[in-house]
C-alpha cells in the first residue's frame, strides 16, 4: 500500500468509500453486513487505514455498518471520516443533534476527519449563515478533540468554493472534490485543484472512476492506452492519473464487492504516475468522450445579449452537457433549483434569436426544451 504524509499522519493513498457497499437484492438501504464486514477486514489486512462514510449513505445505514466493521479493529489502527449533511437544508439547525448521533452510530468518541458535506450552489448561503451555528459548533468540537481534522467536500462550482474558503478557509485542513481525468476540464476540476493549492489545502478525491464510467472505455480508446501500457488495467488509468497530481493525498473508491477491492489494492501497491505522453493521450480520450455528447459551447456570450428572456445560456448549456453526459444525476438539477424560475431552461420561448448569432451554430432552443423535459419542468 502507498501512503501519503499528511500533517503527523501517514494515510493510505486508497481510501475505503462506503457509499456503494454490497447490498441485499438491490435494496440500497439494506447493506449486506457480512459482506461489508469481510471487505473492511480485508482492506485493513492489506494496509487501508482511511474509511469514509456519511449521514445519508445507504439511507442512513452506512455509518452503523462501518461502525460495526471498524469496532473489530483497534481504534488507533484506522482513520474515520464522516460529514455534516448540509445537502439537506432541513438539517441546518441540527448540527449538535446530528453530530452526537453520528458518534453513537459509529461507536466512537471522536472522528479523525469531519467534513461540511457537499458545499454547493444550493446550500452555500445557509452554510455561511452564522445563525445556524454550524461552523462555530464544529470548530468547538475540534478544539475539544472530538474532531481531529476539519474539512469540506464540494460539488459546487469554483466560485462557490471561493465563497466558502473566503469565509472558513483558514480553518479548513483538507477538501474532497470530484476529480478524474474526464472532469479535469469538463467540470473544471483543474481549476478547483489550483484554487485549493493556492490556499494550501490538500485534495481528497471522490468519484475517481466517475461512477464507473471510466472503468471501461470504447474499444478504440482502450487500444490506445494498451499501446502505452500493455499490462495496465483500464480502470487503473484513472488512479494513475490521480497519482500524477502531487496535491492529492487520498483517493476514495466506493467498492461494492471483494473483487473491486482486490483490483484497487493491486493498483495502489505501487506508485506509477503518468508520463507526459500518457497524460496527453488520456486527456485527449476524455475530450473526445465529452465531445461526442456535449454541445461545443465556447461561452462567447453572443447569445445572451440577444435572448429576450435574459437567460444565462452558456451556464445553462454547461449544466445541460453535464446532465446529458452523466445520464441524469443530481448536480444539474441541484444547481438549476437555485436559479429563479424565470431564468431556468423552461423559460426559453423558442424564438431562436440566440441561434442567429451563435458562431457554433448550436440548436440552443432545442437543447433548452430537452433540458427542461429532462428536469421535469
Amino acid at each position: 500500500m502507498i501512503y501519503r504524509d499528511f500533517q503527523d499522519m501517514k494515510l493510505s493513498a486508497l481510501g475505503f468509500g462506503s457509499m456503494r457497499l454490497p447490498v441485499v437484492d438491490g435494496n440500497d438501504a439494506q447493506i449486506d453486513e457480512a459482506a461489508a464486514l469481510a471487505m473492511v477486514d480485508y482492506a485493513m489486512a492489506h494496509g487501508v487505514n482511511y474509511y469514509d462514510t456519511a449521514w445519508g449513505y445507504h439511507s442512513g445505514n452506512s455509518e452503523l455498518v462501518m461502525g460495526k466493521a471498524l469496532a473489530r479493529h483497534p481504534r488507533e489502527s484506522f482513520f474515520l471520516a464522516t460529514k455534516f449533511p448540509g445537502y439537506d437544508l432541513a438539517n441546518m439547525d441540527k448540527v449538535e443533534e446530528i453530530f452526537e448521533a453520528q458518534l453513537q452510530k459509529c461507536g466512537v468518541k471522536y472522528f479523525d476527519f469531519y467534513l461540511f458535506h457537499n458545499v454547493c450552489e444550493m446550500n452555500i448561503d445557509a452554510y455561511l449563515d452564522e445563525a445556524h451555528g454550524i461552523f462555530a459548533y464544529l470548530k468547538a468540537q475540534r478544539d475539544k478533540g472530538r474532531i481531529r481534522r476539519l474539512g469540506f467536500s464540494a460539488h459546487g462550482s469554483r466560485a462557490v468554493m471561493e465563497r466558502f474558503l473566503n469565509a472558513y478557509g483558514k480553518d479548513m485542513e483538507f477538501c474532497q472534490i470530484q476529480l478524474n481525468y474526464l472532469d479535469w476540464d469538463f467540470q473544471d476540476a483543474k481549476g478547483k485543484v489550483e484554487l485549493l493549492k493556492a490556499w494550501g489545502i490538500p485534495v481528497w478525491v471522490m468519484e475517481p472512476l466517475r461512477g464507473g464510467k471510466l472503468a471501461s472505455l470504447a474499444p478504440a480508446d482502450e487500444q490506445k492506452l494498451r499501446a502505452l501500457r500493455p499490462d495496465e488495467d483500464i480502470a487503473a488509468w484513472a488512479f494513475r492519473f490521480l497519482q500524477s497530481l502531487p496535491e492529492v493525498k487520498v483517493v476514495l473508491s466506493g467498492m461494492s464487492n471483494l473483487e473491486q477491492l482486490e483490483k484497487n489494492l493491486a493498483t495502489f501497491s505501487e506508485d506509477k504516475p503518468l508520463r507526459e505522453e500518457e497524460m496527453d493521450a488520456l486527456l485527449a480520450i476524455a475530450k473526445d468522450m465529452v465531445g461526442k455528447i456535449a454541445l461545443p459551447c465556447t461561452a462567447c456570450h453572443y447569445c445572451v445579449s440577444h435572448c429576450p428572456q435574459g437567460l444565462d445560456i452558456p451556464s445553462l448549456l454547461a449544466l445541460y452537457n453535464e446532465h446529458s453526459f452523466t445520464g441524469g444525476g443530481f448536480i444539474a438539477p441541484m444547481v438549476v433549483s437555485t436559479i429563479p424560475k424565470e431564468k431556468q431552461p423552461s423559460a426559453c420561448i423558442g424564438c431562436r434569436s440566440c441561434e442567429a448569432v451563435c458562431p457554433q451554430q448550436l440548436k440552443i432552443s432545442e437543447a433548452m426544451a430537452d433540458f427542461a423535459a429532462k428536469l421535469g419542468a
